[in-house]
């Protein structure tokens, strides 16, 4: 049986969405892994301990486990501390493994410190490394409306190091898959796209009046956001088109779900600072009665939301494939979103959504207007946003990652037998 070890040092795929440093790379590695584990591939996913009271081997499906191992404080740190981490994370990763006898065929690594990580084990172990970063420093840099959205440049050289030994580079998409090549680099026979997944057992159509009712929720026009609370995801484009459709959209209410605030460290002064100058915003704008901040939600609680509301808007900076956008479609309700990254690569304009060439609130109203006033115009692109996420499986994304093993491992790489 085929054994991986999926490392995803900084955040734990169990974690709670929503927060700092969680969303779509959790949900990914935490469906991906069960997908494996379908197929018959035996997956260890290890992770920093973040909680000091969680079992250091959590079952999360079959064949598939997460293993949390200790470096560090047990608590939430900023992911450029855990740079300083990864020595101890590397060592006690070594110490399981010799203590459970356990031998990887593969090693598939996630987001750029997990890359430094498989760049060191890839030649202890003598097993080919696959690699995905969900998101990439420079891009980001590129987009940056301040300085505290900068990324440090120990992140761009480890990812321009890990995409030159990596044995294969998962992109999401071909616009991820051509930033690689424009900013890094990358050699272009290593890269296979691989589109993210949605749980269709999960994320659904269902009946809107009965969301809202189960939600608590009124009977009037609904846009949703989902996400984290930080600026590149241009809640305050949301919030400024808002206030441009309230004149003629009757009873408009707009739901921000995400953030934690609760949390230590730099989690919780960046996101603070950005949820205060929300609500600033919101005052302002005397939207008090419109925008309600929800907080995190539960992902089992999701699918009620994206059910009860008429339009998921993302006015996003930069998402590398968006992962929302998939979960709002399978749940038939279309999506408003800034023609950036993979986003302009799942939503077809006019189809099952609408793109927004500039972040600018008037346009978000614009594309945002006739859905909530022309009910067969909306009809139309809940049919094709349905139809666009039946695509999306997390039993596909897992095959077509296996084939990816296969190729490496039946291409005479190296590779240390299993236990099995």
């Amino acid at each position: 049986m085929l054994r991986v070890a999926v490392l995803s040092v900084h955040t734990c795929p169990l974690a709670p969405l929503g927060g700092w440093e969680t969303g779509g790379m959790n949900v990914y590695v935490r469906e991906l892994s069960r997908g494996l584990g379908r197929l018959g591939v035996k997956t260890d996913v290890f992770t920093r301990r973040q909680d000091p009271d969680v079992p250091t081997v959590v079952e999360i499906g079959e064949h598939a486990r997460v293993i949390h191992v200790d470096a560090g404080a047990p608590r939430h740190r900023d992911k450029y501390a855990v740079v300083d981490d990864l020595p101890e994370l590397a060592c006690n990763i070594q110490r399981y493994r010799n203590h459970a006898g356990a031998r990887y065929d593969l090693i598939h690594s996630h987001y750029w410190l997990s890359g430094r990580l498989a760049s060191l084990f890839k030649e202890h172990w003598r097993a080919p490394v696959v690699a995905m970063f969900h998101t990439l420093g420079a891009l980001k840099n590129r987009v940056a409306v301040d300085s505290a959205e900068l990324e440090q440049q120990i992140r761009v050289d480890i990812e321009r190091r890990t995409m030159a030994t990596a044995d294969r580079i998962v992109a999401a998409t071909e616009v991820d898959r051509n930033h690689m090549l424009e900013a890094y680099s990358a050699n272009p026979r290593k890269i296979v796209v691989v589109p993210g997944g949605v749980n269709l057992d999960l994320f659904g159509p269902g009946d809107r009046e009965a969301a809202r009712q189960a939600l608590g929720l009124g009977p009037g026009p609904t846009l949703l956001f989902v996400g984290r609370i930080q600026r590149l995801k241009g809640i305050d484009i949301l919030i400024r088109a808002a206030a441009d459709l309230r004149s003629d959209v009757g009873g408009l209410r707009v739901l921000v779900a995400g953030g934690t605030g609760d949390e230590p460290g730099r989690q919780r002064s960046e996101e603070a600072r950005e949820l205060h100058r929300l609500r600033a915003l919101v005052d302002d704008l005397d939207l008090g009665g419109v925008v309600q901040f929800v907080g995190a939600v539960d992902q089992p609680d999701l699918p009620a939301y994206y059910r009860a509301s008429d339009v998921t808007v993302m006015p996003s900076t930069y998402e590398s494939f968006g992962l929302v956008a998939v979960e709002s479609m399978a749940c038939g309700t279309p999506v408003v979103a800034s023609r950036v990254g993979g986003l302009a690569t799942i939503i077809r304009d006019g189809e099952n959504g609408a793109l927004v060439p500039w972040r600018d609130p008037r346009l978000f109203a614009d594309r945002i207007r006739p859905i909530l006033l022309d009910p067969g115009y909306a009809a139309a692109l809940r049919h094709g946003a349905l139809e666009t996420a039946e695509q999306f499986s997390w039993d596909a994304v897992a095959e077509r990652t296996v084939s990816i093993y296969d190729t490496l491992l039946s291409r005479g790489v190296e590779r240390v037998g299993s236990a099995d």
